[in-house]
C-alpha cells in the first residue's frame, strides 16, 4: 500500500500533530437509516477497485482486531481506483443536528471545468452516438465541474452542516486520500439517493434519474414536478437505472420488487424521478459490500451499458472525477450497511473546492437543457459556499 496516498490523519508521519490528525479522521453520515460520527482512525482497510472489496472486506472483519466491528468512507467512481476506508476509534454519541453555521459571503474566484459552451459541445459529441439507428450506448451521463479559489480556508465539517439542513438528503463528510505533504482533503457533500442498504436479508434501493430545478414560486414548482412526472424523455432516463439495478441484484436476491411508475422526490433545490427497489437475499450471509460491487456505477451515474458508457466519460470529461459520483457508507462484521451515491457533493482541500455537477444523456437530450440541469444541481452546494454568481456555467 502506498501511504503517501492515504488519507492524512491514516500516515503516522502525522503522529507529531494529534489534534490535526484527530480532526482529520473523521467521518459524518446523517442520513434517515442510520446517522454516524465517527473519530479517529485505528486501522485502514487495504486499498484495492471495487470488484475485490466483499473480500478485502471479510478478510479485514476475519482477522483477529480490537476496536469497532465497522468500516467506514468512500468509493472512487471508477470501479478500477483505490477505494478509501478505516475503522474508527470511537463513535461520537448521537446528537441533533445544530444549527447551521451562518454561510460565509464567498470571496475568491470560480472557474468552469469545462465552460459551459464546450460542456454543451460534449453532449451533442455523444449525442451523435446515441442517435444512430441501432445505437449501442443508451445511456451516458456526462459532468462538469466548477473549481473554487478561496481568499480564507474552507471548513469542511461547517460546510457539511449548512447542507444538513435538508432532512431529504444524506450529508456526508468523508476523509480523502492525499499526496504526501499535501493538505488534508474531503468530500462533503449532500445526496438524495441511497445506492443500497442491507439489514439482515432486507436489501433496498433507491434509484434516482430524471432532475429538474425547484421554483420559488409554489404554483410554478408543482407545475415542474407535473411536468417531470409526465416527461418520456425522463421516464426513459430512469427506466435504464432500474432495470440495470433491478438485474444486479436478481443473481444475489429473490423477490426484487421495484414501483411499476416512478415517484416524485423533492429536495430543496431539486425534483427527481424516484423508485423504491426491494429485495431478499438469497443467502444470508451475502454482504452489503458484494451488493455494492454488483451495483456500482449505476446507470444513474454512469450510463449503459457500463463500460461503454465509461470508455465515453473518460472520453469526453477533462476533469477526472475522483470520488465524486462513487459511494459514501459503512459496513460491519455482520455485513449489514448503508451506501449512497456521492453525487451533489465537492472536493475541499485548503482555500479550495471542487463542485461537480452531471446529467443523463439519452437520445432525446437537448445540450442546453443539460447544461440547466448541471447549473441546477450546482444549487445546494454554492448557496452553502456562500457563492452567488458563477461566471460562464
Amino acid at each position: 500500500m502506498n501511504d503517501s496516498l492515504q488519507p492524512r490523519s491514516l500516515r503516522e508521519e502525522d503522529g507529531g500533530n494529534a489534534d490535526e490528525a484527530v480532526a482529520t479522521a473523521q467521518f459524518l453520515l446523517r442520513a434517515p437509516l442510520r446517522s454516524l460520527d465517527a473519530r479517529g482512525c485505528r486501522a485502514p482497510l487495504p486499498r484495492g477497485g471495487t470488484a475485490s472489496l466483499a473480500a478485502r472486506v471479510a478478510a479485514f472483519f476475519a482477522a483477529p482486531r480490537a476496536g469497532l466491528p465497522l468500516l467506514v468512507g468512500a468509493l472512487p467512481f471508477d470501479p478500477q481506483a483505490d477505494d478509501a476506508l478505516h475503522q474508527p476509534e470511537w463513535l461520537a454519541p448521537a446528537a441533533a443536528a445544530l444549527p447551521a453555521p451562518p454561510v460565509p459571503r464567498f470571496s475568491g474566484t470560480v472557474s468552469a471545468e469545462p465552460s459551459a459552451q464546450h460542456y454543451a459541445d460534449a453532449v451533442g459529441r455523444a449525442l451523435t452516438g446515441l442517435q444512430q439507428p441501432a445505437p449501442d450506448l443508451h445511456k451516458v451521463v456526462l459532468a462538469r465541474s466548477l473549481h473554487l479559489h478561496s481568499e480564507q480556508p474552507i471548513a469542511p465539517r461547517e460546510l457539511a452542516a449548512r447542507l444538513g439542513h435538508d432532512p431529504s438528503v444524506a450529508t456526508y463528510l468523508v476523509p480523502l486520500p492525499v499526496e504526501a505533504q499535501a493538505p488534508p482533503a474531503w468530500l462533503v457533500g449532500a445526496t438524495p439517493e441511497l445506492l443500497v442498504s442491507r439489514r439482515g436479508t432486507r436489501v433496498l434501493s433507491h434509484p434516482l434519474a430524471g432532475s429538474a430545478r425547484r421554483c420559488a414560486d409554489p404554483a410554478e414548482d408543482a407545475r415542474t414536478a407535473q411536468a417531470l412526472l409526465g416527461s418520456a424523455k425522463d421516464h426513459d432516463e430512469h427506466r435504464h437505472v432500474v432495470e440495470a439495478i433491478v438485474a444486479a441484484l436478481a443473481p444475489w436476491c429473490s423477490d426484487v420488487q421495484a414501483d411499476a411508475r416512478p415517484s416524485l422526490h423533492a429536495t430543496a433545490t431539486m425534483w427527481h424521478l424516484g423508485t423504491r427497489i426491494e429485495a431478499t437475499l438469497i443467502d444470508a450471509t451475502t454482504p452489503v459490500s458484494a451488493l455494492v460491487a454488483a451495483l456500482h456505477p449505476t446507470p444513474a451515474v454512469c450510463g449503459t451499458p457500463r463500460q461503454l458508457a465509461l470508455d465515453t466519460i473518460r472520453a469526453l470529461e477533462p476533469v477526472p472525477r475522483g470520488f465524486y459520483a462513487g459511494a459514501v457508507g459503512w459496513t460491519d462484521a455482520d455485513g449489514d450497511g448503508d451506501w449512497y451515491v456521492a453525487i451533489r457533493c465537492a472536493r475541499v482541500q485548503g482555500r479550495q473546492a471542487r463542485v461537480y455537477a452531471g446529467a443523463g444523456i439519452v437520445a432525446d437530450s437537448e445540450p442546453a437543457l443539460e447544461v440547466a440541469e448541471t447549473a441546477a444541481k450546482f444549487g445546494a452546494l454554492l448557496n452553502a459556499l456562500g457563492v452567488d454568481h458563477v461566471p460562464s456555467a
